[in-house]
């Protein structure tokens, strides 16, 4: 009995001095001291149960919050206004902070009208006990729950202080309309943080518990504001607030949320569907887990880029057509996930068409076909005939790949050439060549998780991959091939600010060569160059007049797929536009949503970037070559065009696709037209002299 003392003088204090009273009720000592010492034995129940859980943008700024059937939050009691913690105590339990989980007086006048009435009417739980029945029990009015109930009210008051169990009760008790606590409460009623309640607001939102839909003043403002009355003369009575101050709260307007405002979507709602996902891999718990654990998720997401997304594609693709789109814009240093758009509207359907969905990417797959082949001894000058081309397979078909609008340069076109052109024939030539598995390996090691079937076809896109995938995989390319892993989840706490996750940001390891990713992007470039051909414009033509910085990217199109991918050292960004069920886009201008999208996009999320450009490794070398021939450019050469190469493969001869025919019919070197031009010169100045 000592130790049980001297256990009660330490954890709740001498209140229990006072637990003697409880003898009246005609126990013996030695029960009463079972009972606790039971009690004891159980520990400490937790204070806190299901809770909201948030969701947090980049920069800590609340973008959503995910709970089950109830939404709770949980404050400290120094966060809440004093006026509702007192109008709670002086209609609730007015004795709380003076009992010890019980207050005999009320439980007397309890059991004595419910004999009279024979029933159990009527109540006198206090605050404690009405906070162990919101956390552990049901509301059934049965003796067995009363048993349960004050054994849990004994070990709150054994093992917390009033504080702790006046801010639970607080946080827990139900508001209606599916707020749980003060805070849920203010957000719903008042769209207000609970600290920033008045003493009339104070007052309404206490007089709900006592009957939530009975007092919720959406529904009966009459009962609401005749409780609130109520509470107010409690308030005044035990000297909590004056008279001055009742009759001001009492003739203070209350401007209720619109109840229709309640239901607003949230901020990105793909993105946030995909944070959730994320975090039931991260914390290996289901989704009602989540919803409802009270967790706080810190996130990638950059609310800027994502309404300047949002705007984007609204402004771009009109409202009279079902084209549906998945965008994705990352860090490609990182693998932080900016922005996201799953689809043309949410409420409509939430198919996220940036994560979820799969679609041929045409062209866009050409990258990974043309990094393997640097590592496998091209470069940007090798040259293929580009022309129609018959391919026969080993099961004895033919496959023949067309270009665009039936286009072919007829004549050998340099690699340059071939990815700003989107030459297919040079593509599937140097799948063929390469060896098909060797694409597939490569995509896969560039992070494309889908499946992939090692054909000629296979560089022309002819495989089914998502958004994301390409978006990872083109960021390879833009951090100088450092693995990387798209994800939008930074750091999970849980209910009381614990750390039960955070990334760790450090370089991922070296997956495919700086010096060839560089040139690879370089080449890229390309795409806006339209100094690269005569007879051709380059694939990003109709959007250069857009770009003010330089970008690389590749687009591609199929009969179902429009695609733009692209990437400064910054931001990597990817859009896909089409049909859902593989509709067919007829339209010319429908294929061009994807690439005026990314180009508005990107040129708006960089204008207050500092202006930057891809800056060449320490294993490549800059030459000035002639688009056409591949060799080094001359002042003869009607077009140039700077070009990186490894260091040692860089072309060493001049072009004379465009030096001038001397009178023999012949074309003469660069040298010849030096020596020529010495000749003339001395020629010239000898005339002068004599």
């Amino acid at each position: 009995m000592d130790r049980i003392l001297s256990t009660f003088k330490r954890t709740g204090p001498w209140r229990w001095i006072t637990i003697g009273v409880i003898s009246v009720t005609g126990l013996s000592l030695s029960t009463i001291a079972g009972v606790l010492l039971y009690c004891y034995l159980l520990g400490a129940p937790p204070l806190k149960n299901e809770q909201n859980t948030i969701f947090y943008d980049h920069d800590a700024q609340v973008i959503g919050v995910e709970h089950g059937s109830e939404n709770r939050y949980w404050i400290e009691l120094d966060e809440m206004p004093l006026e509702f913690i007192q109008a709670t105590i002086a209609t609730e339990d007015r004795r709380f902070y003076e009992h010890f989980g019980f207050d005999l007086k009320r439980i007397a006048a309890a059991i004595y009208h419910d004999i009279q009435s024979m029933s159990k009417a009527q109540g006198a739980s206090t605050i404690t006990q009405q906070y162990a029945r919101n956390l552990y029990l049901s509301h059934e009015k049965t003796w067995t729950r009363k048993i349960k109930e004050a054994l849990y009210a004994v070990r709150l008051e054994m093992f917390y202080e009033k504080d702790e169990i006046l801010e639970g009760y607080l946080n827990t008790i139900y508001y209606g309309h599916g707020a749980y606590g003060i805070e849920a409460a203010s957000r719903y009623y008042f769209q207000k943080d609970a600290h920033e309640l008045n003493l009339a607001e104070s007052a309404l939102l206490a007089a709900i518990p006592k009957g939530p839909s009975y007092y919720s003043p959406y529904v009966h403002m009459e009962n609401a504001k005749r409780r609130q009355h109520l509470i107010l003369e409690n308030l005044q009575k035990t000297d909590y607030i004056t008279e001055q101050q009742k009759t001001e709260a009492l003739q203070a307007s209350l401007e209720l949320a619109p109840q229709e405002e309640q239901h607003q979507q949230q901020v990105a709602p793909y993105f946030q569907d995909v944070v959730m996902n994320e975090a039931e891999q991260l914390l290996q718990l289901d989704e009602e887990s989540i919803r409802s654990g009270g967790y706080h998720v810190f996130t990638s997401l950059d609310v800027d880029l994502q309404q300047e997304l949002e705007k984007t594609v609204e402004e771009t693709i009109p409202t009279s057509t079902d084209l549906q789109i998945g965008a994705m814009s990352m860090d490609p240093q990182t693998g932080d996930i900016l922005a996201m758009v799953g689809g043309r509207d949410y409420e409509k359907s939430s198919y996220n068409r940036a994560v979820q969905a799969k679609r041929m990417p045409g062209s866009t797959f050409k990258p990974f076909l043309y990094y393997a082949a640097l590592e496998n001894g091209y470069t940007p000058a090798t040259t293929l005939m580009s022309k129609p081309t018959y391919f026969e397979l080993e099961d004895g078909n033919v496959y023949e790949p067309s270009n665009y609008n039936g286009y072919y340069a007829y004549e050998p076109i340099t690699l340059a050439q071939a990815i700003a052109l989107s030459d297919n024939v040079y593509a599937v030539k140097t799948n063929v060549f390469l060896g098909e598995e060797t694409l597939v390996e490569t995509a896969h090691r560039m992070g494309i998780s889908s499946s992939l079937p090692a054909v000629p076809s296979l560089a022309l896109g002819t495989a089914s991959v998502s958004v994301q995938e390409m978006v990872g995989a083109y960021s390879l390319f833009a951090n100088g091939g450092k693995e990387v892993s798209p994800h939008t989840i930074q750091r999970i706490t849980d209910s009381y600010g614990h750390t039960v996750y955070e990334r760790n940001h450090n370089p991922g390891k070296q997956i495919i060569d700086e010096d060839h990713a560089f040139v690879m992007a370089h080449l890229m470039t390309g795409m806006f160059d339209e100094s690269l051909n005569d007879y051709m414009k380059v694939t990003g033509s109709s959007i250069t007049d857009k770009l003010s910085r330089p970008f690389a990217g590749k687009s591609g199109t199929t009969q179902t797929d429009s695609w733009m991918i692209g990437f400064s050292p910054e931001v990597t960004t990817g859009i896909w536009t089409g049909y859902d069920q593989n509709k067919p886009i007829d339209k010319v201008k429908e294929h061009q949503y994807a690439k005026d999208i990314w180009a508005d996009f990107m040129e708006n999320t960089h204008k207050d970037l500092p202006y930057a450009q891809f800056t060449p490794t320490d294993g490549v070398v800059g030459v000035y070559i002639d688009p056409d021939s591949g060799q080094l450019a001359t002042p003869y050469c009607t077009h140039h065009r700077l070009a990186y190469f490894i260091e040692g493969t860089e072309p060493s001869s001049y072009c004379e696709l465009h030096l001038p025919i001397d009178e023999n019919g012949e074309r003469r070197t660069p040298e010849e037209v030096d020596k020529q031009k010495n000749k003339s010169g001395l020629k010239n100045w000898l005339d002068i002299m004599f």
